[in-house]
């Protein structure tokens, strides 16, 4: 099964980027964005395309079954609490994916799966959001590949703050990205 529609078109995009970028792309995503970028790293990756320099993932998740925290201290609260319950979470995987199996294939949901040559990646998840908990296990697993990896949590934030520009975390994420970014090697320093 050849999967998602959406992650053609982010593909796409990241491959016209590309070729007008001789310094690379940092490809990068919030909330399902992050999935979907993950998802078009390891597109890039098996069809031979320029890797991306790097990847930004901010409260992404990426498992077709979000794992659960044991801190309950980590959780959602108020209403995301029951809008971002972990059992909705993996309905809304189902009716993402279809019919058809595509819970299990890596392009629809890459946690789980071989990250191998995956680039430099940063993390910055929320403390309060049950999507946090899937942050967590990709970070820990493009850790276990061999994968640089940076891994934030900032603390007292729920999912969705980099939508609000007002917010002193909105602030402190985007700088961190930046002085990331500013880090990132080059193609011609991979």
């Amino acid at each position: 099964m050849r999967f998602p529609l959406p992650l053609d078109d982010v593909l796409q995009a990241y491959r016209t980027v590309a070729a007008r970028s001789p310094d690379g792309v940092v490809l990068g995503g919030a909330s399902a964005g992050a999935c979907l970028a993950a998802a078009t790293t390891l597109r890039a990756l098996d069809d031979g395309s320029s890797p991306p320099a790097g990847a930004v993932f901010a409260y992404g998740f990426f498992h077709p079954v979000h794992p659960r925290h044991h801190d309950a201290r980590r959780r959602s609260r108020r209403h995301r609490r029951i809008t971002h319950a972990p059992w909705a979470l993996d309905v809304m995987n189902r009716n993402y994916v279809g019919r058809g199996g595509g819970l299990s294939d890596r392009f629809a949901f890459p946690g789980g799966h071989d990250v191998g040559g995956f680039p430099r990646a940063l993390f910055i998840n929320a403390e309060h959001d049950n999507m946090a908990a899937s942050g967590d296990l990709f970070a820990a697993e493009l850790g276990a590949a061999g994968v640089d990896v940076a891994h934030h949590v900032l603390p007292g934030t729920r999912h969705a703050f980099l939508n609000r520009p007002a917010l002193t975390e909105f602030s402190t994420a985007t700088a961190m990205i930046a002085s990331w970014i500013r880090g990132t090697a080059g193609p011609a320093d991979r």
